[in-house]
């Protein structure tokens, strides 16, 4: 087995998107050992603004971690990537949409 820390809290979306996307694309025997940062005032201090942050048995962390492709490049240099489903990464455009500056228009 393979073991990560996951620093997060209570209630924080970005954590869940991460931890979806590590069961969607991680190898079956990683681990988390789940540090909620709420307990400690050093962990805020150094986490509050940086989670969900994930870091490896030798202590180098990944931030947004919730981003598939960064995920996907973290867990492959560790050899815990499994897969990464191409045709579930992007969502699909609606017929007839067009982007303008950002925004989206259908029709």
């Amino acid at each position: 087995m393979r073991r990560l820390t996951f620093y997060t809290t209570l209630g924080c979306h970005l954590c869940e998107q991460l931890e979806a996307e590590l069961a969607r694309i991680g190898i079956e025997d990683i681990v988390l050992e789940r540090v909620e940062i709420a307990d400690s005032d050093a962990l805020i201090a150094r986490y509050g603004t940086r989670i969900p942050v994930l870091a490896d048995e030798q202590g180098d962390e990944l931030e947004r971690g919730f981003e598939r492709d960064r995920l996907a490049a973290w867990l492959d240099i560790r050899g815990l990537l499994a897969f990464v489903d191409e045709s579930s990464h992007a969502p699909e455009k609606p017929v007839g949409a067009r982007q303008v500056n950002g925004r989206r228009f259908l029709g």
